[in-house]
């Protein structure tokens, strides 16, 4: 008797996000996040924000949702935290690159969210515990469709805005991260090989917050677009 399948469990596939202007579709392999790339956030989580090598953390690629809501409010935690931030596409692989090799890397750019459940990271960091499900749950990073850097060249500065039900959280500029795009690259490509299908998170600006059922986000950056969210 033929089988189905291949696998000895059913396979959900790999998640996708849309690319501007394409029919095909960019299959997320990892998702790499950056912690405290812009100093006014670093400050507001009582850090001193030195220049010194970027961290990095996780989240499932599955935590992806490509669809803007309405959302889930997550189990667990009753501080959930809304971080806008400029993600970055990886298209071609990259091991050990310098700053300057990174760039050929980038495939695009799309606005992310690094959605926090900061009561669980707290605690965590309290008890010097990882901190993953404070950051990987389901549904922890909205994303929009992906603007090729071919239609909008490379980003080095422009706004990055949140607003909730209306009024403005988070605004900040491209220009403020600690770390370009390029040296986060180039700092992760030390320990990972980077692969197509890589997404990076670059950091969020000052004015991270709480957000609850029933609230709308509205995050955009300059020449990638508009992200829109709402939790149930």
């Amino acid at each position: 008797m033929a089988r189905d399948t291949k696998f000895v469990v059913p396979f959900s596939g790999v998640p996708e996000i849309p690319v501007l202007g394409e029919e095909r579709t960019f299959p997320v392999r990892r998702i790499w996040c950056v912690g405290r790339n812009y100093a006014a956030h670093a400050r507001e989580m009582g850090h001193d924000p030195q220049r010194e090598l970027p961290f990095f953390f996780a989240k499932p690629a599955d935590a992806v949702v490509t669809t803007g809501g309405p959302l889930n409010y997550p189990p667990e935690t009753s501080d959930l935290h809304h971080e806008v931030e400029l993600a970055v596409a990886i298209g071609r692989r990259g091991l050990n690159v310098d700053p300057e090799a990174a760039k050929s890397l980038i495939y695009g750019y799309a606005i992310a969210l690094d959605m926090t459940r900061r009561d669980i990271q707290a605690e965590a960091k309290k008890a010097s515990r990882p901190w993953a499900l404070a950051k990987g749950f389901d549904q922890s990073c909205p994303i929009s469709p992906i603007q090729p850097v071919s239609k909008c060249g490379l980003l080095s500065s422009g706004a990055i805005h949140l607003d909730v039900n209306g009024q403005v959280r988070q605004h900040g500029d491209l220009s403020e991260m600690v770390w370009s795009v390029e040296e986060c690259l180039s700092v992760l490509s030390r320990f990972v090989e980077l692969m197509p299908g890589d997404i990076l998170l670059t950091g969020t600006p000052a004015g991270v917050a709480a957000v609850g059922p029933g609230d709308k986000l509205r995050a955009s950056v300059d020449e990638v677009g508009e992200l829109r969210v709402q939790y149930k």
